[in-house]
């Protein structure tokens, strides 16, 4: 069955996700995620977008984002997968895929205060849904931009948290409540198929990965894992909505060290 095409509008805020391949948890290290950020603020040099809401989990990323045109949109995802694919399979001594299958994204004019209101919070409240944390702070959402009214050098406000208040402080107050009112819905238990039963207990041998010629298709001389300017971009990013800016620098400088053990 052929894929049914987009449906992209002018003035339009699109909610995507993207899972990684099989739904691997391939999102955990601090270093992919940091990577992550300086991919999203390349992408962003290339194509201008706007970002207004942003959350890396552990095996998938949900973005709310606007491009400035709307035919931009599968160009701004083609080359950010393929970008964040190459340096992950790489930093992670992979091979494949690395996302899976098509993104998915669902839009809405940007007038829809109600519905661009439940989408920011509904990716916010990613991480406490999937019970990772009590608050909202998170390293890797830009939630503390909106609570604190910071700046992380990616993500800006959207219209619908600015119609909040008739001052910034107004709207950081309403949408701080708005949070707080919110219950996540139970997912549907996942279904049998069949075969399941047998599948049960099942022990598959894999093969050790190894780094494939291919892999090497990205210019890797672009930058290296240490590269200042990769930390800079998630350092500003971080700090800005981060719960506790002294865990997240004590985290950010582990793995400056990590990186600098390596290349001795």
């Amino acid at each position: 069955m052929p894929r049914q095409p987009r449906q992209l509008q002018p003035q339009y805020s699109y909610h995507v996700t993207n899972r990684c391949n099989n739904r691997e948890f391939r999102l955990t290290r601090s270093e992919c995620r940091q990577v992550f950020l300086y991919a999203i603020k390349k992408a962003q040099n290339k194509y201008s977008f706007k970002l207004y809401a942003l959350c890396i989990m552990s095996n998938h990323v949900h973005y709310l984002l606007e491009p400035t045109l709307p035919e931009d949109l599968p160009k701004i995802m083609h080359w950010l997968n393929w970008y964040t694919a190459m340096c992950f399979n790489r930093m992670l001594n992979r091979t494949g895929h690395f996302w899976e299958k098509r993104y998915h994204s669902t839009g809405f004019a940007n007038t829809d205060k109600r519905r661009a209101l439940n989408t920011l919070r509904y990716i916010h409240a990613n991480p406490k849904a999937a019970g990772m944390q009590q608050g909202f702070f998170y390293d890797f959402s830009n939630y503390g931009i909106h609570d604190r009214l910071s700046e992380d050098g990616i993500t800006q406000w959207h219209p619908a948290f600015l119609a909040l208040g008739k001052t910034l402080d107004e709207c950081a107050a309403a949408y701080r409540k708005f949070c707080k009112k919110y219950r996540p819905k139970p997912k549907p238990e996942s279904k049998n198929h069949w075969g399941s039963r047998l599948l049960v207990g099942l022990k598959v041998k894999g093969k050790s990965k190894k780094a494939s010629p291919g892999q090497m298709s990205l210019p890797w001389g672009e930058w290296e894992a240490e590269d200042p300017e990769i930390l800079a971009v998630a350092e500003k990013f971080i700090f800005a909505n981060c719960y506790n800016p002294q865990v997240a620098g004590s985290i950010l400088a582990e793995s400056g060290q990590q990186c600098q053990v390596s290349e001795t």
